[in-house]
């Protein structure tokens, strides 16, 4: 077995991140928190299964995605609907950047965070593999 546990940022400020993934995700919450060695506040914001770990480490350079540093590019999410994920971000002030719901299988939306992570969020339209992993389509 395996999947994803967590994943670790460091962010300018938890708390627009937070807010931004509760929009996401109405059923996670924060697990625990409290200063790392260097005094710096962090949280583990999810559910019971999976969660961020977010250490505030103050203003500083952003690193950009699909840039020509290396680092991560997005987190991709499943969910079972796109559609009320789409209307809780925006009615929060989220817009997306990127919109495919083209793909016969699939249906897929883009979002930035306040600090300029993209998150990408889909929904499958079949159970079957090849078909929701079809490369030839967007």
């Amino acid at each position: 077995m395996h999947r994803i546990e967590h994943a670790n940022l460091n962010v300018h400020d938890a708390g627009p991140i937070t807010a931004f993934l509760k929009t996401a995700f109405p059923d996670f919450r924060t697990r625990g928190e409290g200063k790392d060695d260097a005094g710096r506040p962090w949280c583990h914001f999810g559910d019971d299964e999976v969660y961020f770990a977010l250490t505030t480490i103050g203003p500083g350079e952003d690193r950009k995605p699909y840039g020509a540093t290396t680092g991560l590019n997005h987190i991709g999410f499943e969910v079972d609907d796109i559609d009320a994920l789409r209307v809780r971000m925006e009615a929060a002030g989220y817009r997306h950047n990127l919109r495919f719901d083209d793909h016969p299988a699939r249906r897929r939306i883009y979002y930035f965070d306040p600090e300029g992570n993209d998150w990408e969020f889909v929904q499958y339209l079949t159970e079957d593999q090849s078909q929701r992993n079809d490369y030839g389509a967007r």
